[in-house]
């Protein structure tokens, strides 16, 4: 009897022991705290059962505190990285023939990126379906801009001008009026483009908005798109009101600001949805034992498009019934 009793102990110990070795470690690291992509990233991870500890890491937009996270990360030998934005995401991976001492960037863990505007423009990756490192892989979520740009012309058919008011400190925010510019040809619009001064610190100020915004107006532009910018995205308030102020409508990649403030329509996939897909790709690392470099950047493909209608009354700009349609409505 005591021999079966010792044999189940030890049999005990042993599915412990195994279930604690299977137990994974995720460091999280984002720019602007937790939110619906980090929290749909551990959601997705929970509910498919894989047994996760996460560690957050907020770097509160401040890329000095970056090279601590990764240190942390490496003492704790956490089992993958997911970072959130372009700036977290250079500061740990560095990018494609990033000169200088190869330990001061991530080659070595797995890492996993979201919320990156353009991750070949920034040099992160070769293309979205081969990255060219060995540990890195991640999500591209951003909208096609030929569709954002055909999305204005169904709400003004003399669209002409775009106006576009951008952070020169941003990755994100350059790399998107560039792509702007180039488009601009091809899909037969003008840009018209404002950078924000930026302050003794290097950073734009809320204060500015308004003057850029003016002479965005002055040039002629007839559509503001808000382009790829957590600064923006945070002023979201003050740029749309006082877009609206000059008759101009606002297209948005936020989804919060057509609810919240005053954009008039945003054609954006769910951050939630997006930090579901990083899992899928985290998930298969961890569990499948697949190197991040053999998986390809997972593109998003569904997209929900948003109205503000009181806005749309403000401006006496009402989407045609097609749009309606396809489109959520908010008041």
């Amino acid at each position: 009897m005591w021999m079966r009793r010792l044999a189940m102990a030890v049999a005990l110990m042993l599915a412990a022991s195994a279930a604690q070795a299977a137990r994974y470690e995720v460091m999280i690291v984002t720019w602007r705290g937790c939110e619906e992509a980090c929290e749909g990233f551990q959601a997705q991870l929970r509910e498919r059962g894989v047994d996760v500890e996460f560690v957050l890491r907020d770097a509160a937009q401040d890329r000095g505190r970056l090279p601590a996270f990764l240190a942390e990360a490496r003492a704790r030998q956490v089992d993958l990285i997911l970072s959130w934005g372009t700036s977290v995401t250079q500061g740990l991976a560095g990018t494609l023939g990033e000169p200088g001492d190869p330990d001061d960037f991530n080659h070595d863990i797995p890492q996993v990126f979201m919320i990156v505007a353009d991750p070949v423009g920034a040099g992160l990756v070769e293309s979205l379906e081969r990255t060219g490192r060995r540990n890195l892989t991640g999500t591209y979520n951003r909208v096609p801009e030929e569709v954002n740009i055909e999305t204005i012309r169904a709400l003004r058919p003399d669209f002409r001008r775009l106006g576009l008011i951008y952070n020169g400190n941003e990755p994100n925010s350059v790399l998107k009026r560039a792509e702007l510019a180039a488009l601009a040809t091809r899909l037969d619009f003008e840009l018209v483009a404002q950078a924000l001064p930026l302050a003794a610190d290097g950073e734009p100020r809320e204060a500015d908005i308004a003057p850029a915004i003016a002479a965005l107006k002055a040039d002629g532009a007839d559509f503001l798109y808000l382009g790829s910018s957590s600064f923006l995205q945070r002023a979201g308030r003050t740029v749309t009101a006082t877009a609206v102020q000059h008759g101009l409508a606002v297209l948005s990649p936020y989804e919060q600001l057509v609810r919240e403030a005053s954009a008039l329509i945003s054609v954006a996939p769910r951050y939630r949805d997006v930090g579901r897909l990083a899992g899928v790709q985290a998930e298969r690392i961890l569990t499948e034992g697949r190197q991040g470099g053999d998986l390809p950047v997972l593109q998003m493909r569904d997209f929900a498009v948003v109205i503000n209608m009181q806005v749309a009354r403000t401006l006496r700009l009402f989407p045609p019934l097609p749009l309606l349609q396809v489109a959520e409505t908010v008041n």
